[in-house]
């Protein structure tokens, strides 16, 4: 994380601060362990958060190296490195050669790992199906393509701000992670 100060920035307007709150708000209701074990046992999937995290990536974008999984889940690598094992021991993921340096590894769902995916996504849009289930639909169209406008900007946003190397960019350094 930098220490730097950040740049002079505008005060949010009350909009935004609201936007701010709600999300706040989410998050908190989303990130709540009780909330977690509920959607595992919807699912039935007996995972930690860590671990869904981390199936979760993997699915988006997989094959990657633990490094970039870390850098992804904004977590240091050793984290990664002991998920990435109780995953492994569990069956959802295996340790694949990377083609571009057969030095490196990259982490791969298998069958398992996709199932596990795949049955903790439908229980999380089964329960909000429920919660949401009284809007119209021109109304979710409105705010799930909001909501990815929101993230697009603050993945932009992230990107510019962080230093060196992005997820995606090679990294020189010769060491394989």
């Amino acid at each position: 994380m930098s220490t730097e100060p950040l740049p002079a920035v505008p005060a949010a307007t009350p909009e935004v601060v609201e936007i701010e709150r709600a999300l706040t708000r989410i998050t908190y209701l989303s990130t709540r362990a009780r909330q977690h074990e509920r959607l595992m046992a919807l699912a039935g999937v007996p995972l930690d958060r860590a671990a869904v995290a981390l199936l979760r990536q993997v699915a988006d974008s997989e094959p990657l190296r633990p490094g970039e999984l870390a850098q992804r889940l904004g977590v240091e690598a050793s984290h990664v490195t002991r998920t990435v094992q109780q995953l492994q021991r569990s069956g959802h993921v295996t340790r694949v050669p990377d083609p571009d340096d057969r030095r490196a590894q990259r982490i791969e769902l298998t069958d398992a790992g996709r199932e596990a995916v795949h049955r903790v996504r439908d229980a999380g849009a089964r329960g909000m199906q429920l919660a949401l289930g009284e809007w119209k639909p021109e109304e979710l169209r409105q705010l799930a393509t909001l909501f990815h406008r929101m993230v697009d900007d603050f993945l932009a946003y992230a990107v510019e701000d962080e230093p060196g190397p992005q997820p995606g960019e090679s990294v020189s350094s010769g060491r394989a992670v």
